[in-house]
């Protein structure tokens, strides 16, 4: 989980030097968002002007607008991740390098993704958060297992597609995965966080930011770890 990580993240997304970053990635989360809510409420108003009942009475009709207003901010919160998933992915390599330049100056710096890749990665996270996701937003409605099923499925999805993206800087994405599968515990419990980060309200729109930001220290620790025990085994065998 690394707490020293979270910290520096954190002072890190709201530094001066990061915010022209962070206004880009706010603008672009929040004009996605705009344009699922629209896309929402739309699709609302067309299903409700097919019924004649809520015409008829009008009573129902403010009932039935109450109750779409409540699933559309719950539908979402559900989908802020998928969202986040897609702005990180534009976002990555701005972000990261900027994190390991203050942090780890004495290190190589890692390798830019292509465009095309930066994308291509986004729209695949942003597609598997919005199946999870939607999964999760269905067992919304079972108790006691709609809130394991948001923050187990976002921890395991978020952990891996971040560390993925991170670690991607410096190795090809197949050593990055095989990395994050020898990890794989410590990796859950940095998604966990991010999970946790992704259900505050108002603040979750910095999870793009945030993620990369984290998950670059995250990647840092375990390789330097990593190193550190092939040096060792290295030293006994000799």
């Amino acid at each position: 989980m690394y707490p020293d990580a979270i910290l520096k993240a954190w002072r890190q997304i709201i530094s001066p030097p990061f915010r022209r970053i962070l206004w880009r990635s706010l603008a672009l989360t929040l004009a996605l968002i705009f344009l699922v809510w629209l896309a929402l409420t739309r699709g609302v108003a067309l299903l409700m002007d097919r019924y004649a009942l809520l015409v008829d009475y009008p009573l129902i009709d403010s009932f039935a607008l109450v109750f779409a207003g409540i699933g559309i901010f719950i539908a979402l919160a559900f989908l802020i991740p998928p969202i986040s998933a897609l702005v990180a992915g534009y976002f990555l390599d701005d972000a990261a390098e900027m994190v390991e330049r203050a942090h780890y100056p004495a290190d190589p710096p890692g390798r830019p993704l292509s465009f095309g890749k930066s994308i291509l990665y986004g729209l695949r996270f942003a597609g598997l958060s919005l199946m999870v996701n939607a999964i999760a937003l269905v067992l919304l409605f079972v108790p006691g297992v709609n809130l394991v099923a948001f923050f187990g499925a976002n921890a395991y999805l978020l952990g891996r597609e971040y560390f993925e993206l991170a670690a991607g800087r410096f190795q090809p994405m197949e050593e990055a995965a095989a990395m994050r599968h020898r990890n794989r515990g410590t990796v859950l419990l940095a998604g966990l966080v991010l999970a946790g980060f992704v259900a505050i309200p108002v603040v979750n729109l910095m999870t793009p930011l945030f993620g990369v930001a984290y998950m670059v220290h995250v990647h840092k620790k375990l390789a330097a770890r990593e190193a550190r025990a092939v040096a060792a085994s290295g030293a006994r065998s000799g």
